[in-house]
């Protein structure tokens, strides 16, 4: 257990989190495996069941995560990335509050209203560009604010800032922390503790990190090794 209690404690005290490889070495983990499967035990707590919706103004965009692609398509033709949808609240006259934020397996429709609906408070302000995979957003009960880049002439993070600081800085903390080594199978994973981190980001006392891992953690389903690394992992 004290062993247990250090690795969450190492975990949520680091600004940028913690790799695997640090983790073996602060430790003194037997094998890199373990410290694997340990942080994303702990990733599978970094997300309560029922939390709140996110309300008020909410932009909604996608990102592209992954390696450079050599010619093909581009933006929302991608075939080579993973597509990250983010949502995140804006306050006025500035700031951002909280973030969500999903791996879907294209950029329909069918992938993003639903993702909006699970995340978003009926009567929310939606804000999008025009991309038609949003067209279903007011139908849903929400209050859909398009901004055509088009028109403004603007380039896409001054129209949306929110969305884009979130994904600038998502990509960041996956090449400095985890150096680009995290596969698609586990990348919602770590979107979670993305959205763990950066929810909590203006905590003054690590110790709260900690302890909201840690409760968290108590209340959260075991997961062993084969399951983590298996087919269904998700379950």
């Amino acid at each position: 257990m004290q062993t247990w209690f250090s690795a969450m404690w190492f975990v949520t005290s680091q600004k940028d989190g913690a790799s695997a490889l640090g983790l073996k070495r602060v430790l003194g983990l037997g094998s890199y495996q373990t410290a694997w499967a340990w942080l994303h035990k702990l990733r599978r707590a970094m997300v309560r069941p029922g939390r709140d919706r996110l309300n008020g103004r909410i932009e909604v965009d996608e990102t592209y995560i992954g390696g450079s692609e050599q010619g093909g398509k581009r933006g929302r033709g991608t075939e080579n990335k993973e597509i990250v949808v983010i949502a995140v609240e804006v306050h006025s006259p500035k700031g951002f509050g909280r973030v969500r934020m999903r791996r879907v397996a294209d950029c329909a429709g069918s992938s993003l209203v639903p993702f909006i609906c699970d995340v978003a408070e009926k009567d929310s302000e939606i804000l999008t560009d025009g991309w038609g995979g949003y067209n279903g957003v007011a139908e849903m009960g929400y209050v859909h604010s398009r901004i055509m880049l088009s028109d403004t002439g603007n380039p896409a993070h001054v129209s949306m800032p929110g969305v884009h600081r979130v994904a600038a800085l998502l990509k960041r903390w996956l090449l400095s922390t985890h150096q680009g080594s995290v596969s698609a199978k586990h990348l919602e994973y770590y979107l979670d503790e993305y959205t763990f981190r950066f929810n909590r980001r203006a905590s003054r006392s690590r110790g709260l990190l900690f302890y909201r891992l840690m409760q968290q953690a108590v209340a959260t389903p075991p997961a062993t090794y084969r399951c983590i690394v298996g087919d269904n992992h998700n379950l």
